[in-house]
């Protein structure tokens, strides 16, 4: 029998305190690991929370369909993140992901990366505005929108004369010009429809074509918004006693479509045989003369009451109305008085 025999084994113990020192140690090193993580979390908080490295404002477009790392290395790129890994993994932490949206965005100077992030959500893009002028043809119009350089795409539509409203349209980068051109369409549809039921009773003509077909002759007649109605009224007049309406404008339209004629009308213009010589046909010439703008629309539908048949220049931008030729007779001597001295001191 050896000495040792009976008592009991030091190796089973040892063996034990090793493990339970070891399992202490992982425990240890897991700690120590969170804590690490803890540490580097906090840090990538307290990083995406401060002010970013831009001192000046930056534009910055993000393409439709960019990955969340594409984005966050364009924006790296620019100067506006430090970090694009941070940026990915805070869109990650958050979720949001499929919540960034593409447009073209003004960062402010010292954004911060959550301050970014914020403003890719809310998907506010910078916005561009083009302005169609009352007044002008269509064919002068498409060549405005042909030009915008910030709208992108052929146009591929042809709207008839009178079919777009003048108005002044938003829109952010990446928008076509054919959808320019529909929304022109759309909101002079929608605007008519508005202002067609409430029309004054008795008017000279019956439909909506119509009264855009007028309201066309009155915005090219003036250009001072407060004598929109009285002009109108006296076309109307003019039209309920089947008086021509003898309108140059229309003249001018029936010979370049509405291009600047660049000098004065020709006796053998104001007697030539086109179906837009309102001093030779009666009633309303067979298409707008140009697009007229929502207060000439206005005006057409609710003239003034007037018993005016006549108006002519009067010298100061606006025009002198007449209910009786001898009246207006007196008005056209004053104003033509007026172009003498003009062409005298000139």
């Amino acid at each position: 029998m050896r000495a040792t025999e009976g008592f009991p084994s030091k190796t089973n113990g040892q063996r034990g305190g090793a493990v339970k020192s070891f399992l202490v140690f992982l425990a240890g090193l897991s700690l120590l690991a969170v804590a690490v993580i803890g540490a580097g979390g906090y840090l990538a908080y307290l990083e995406a929370k401060s002010p970013g490295p831009s001192t000046e404002k930056i534009i910055v477009l993000l393409e439709p369909g960019s990955a969340v790392s594409t984005i966050a290395h364009e924006l790296e790129d620019v100067g506006v993140i430090r970090y694009a890994e941070l940026f990915t993994g805070v869109v990650r932490g958050r979720r949001a992901q499929n919540q960034l949206k593409a447009g073209e965005y003004e960062i402010p100077a010292g954004a911060s990366v959550m301050e970014i992030i914020d403003i890719l959500i809310d998907g506010k893009s910078i916005l561009h505005f083009f302005t169609a002028p009352e007044g002008l043809t269509s064919a002068q119009i498409l060549v405005l929108v042909a030009a915008d350089e910030t709208l992108i795409g052929e146009i591929t539509i042809e709207p008839p004369e009178g079919e777009l409203l003048p108005e002044t349209y938003a829109f952010t980068r990446g928008a076509s010009r054919d959808e320019i051109v529909r929304r022109m369409m759309k909101y002079q549809d929608a605007l008519i429809d508005e202002l067609w039921p409430d029309r004054a009773m008795e008017l000279p003509f019956t439909t909506p074509e119509e009264a855009i077909i007028l309201a066309s002759i009155v915005e090219k007649e003036t250009g001072v918004a407060e004598e929109r109605p009285r002009i109108a009224a006296v076309f109307v007049n003019r039209l309920k006693r089947g008086m021509r309406l003898e309108s140059d404008p229309t003249i001018i339209y029936g010979l370049t479509k509405g291009e600047p004629l660049g000098r004065g009308l020709r006796v053998s213009e104001l007697r030539g045989e086109t179906p837009y010589n309102t001093y030779i046909i009666r009633g309303l010439p067979p298409t707008p003369i140009a697009n007229p703008g929502r207060d000439a629309i206005e005006a057409v539908l609710n003239p003034a009451e007037t018993a005016d048949l006549f108006f002519v220049a009067d010298g100061t931008g606006g025009h002198a109305f007449a209910a009786t030729n001898s009246e207006h007779e007196r008005n056209v001597a004053a104003w033509r008085r007026i172009e003498r001295e003009r062409r005298q001191g000139g």
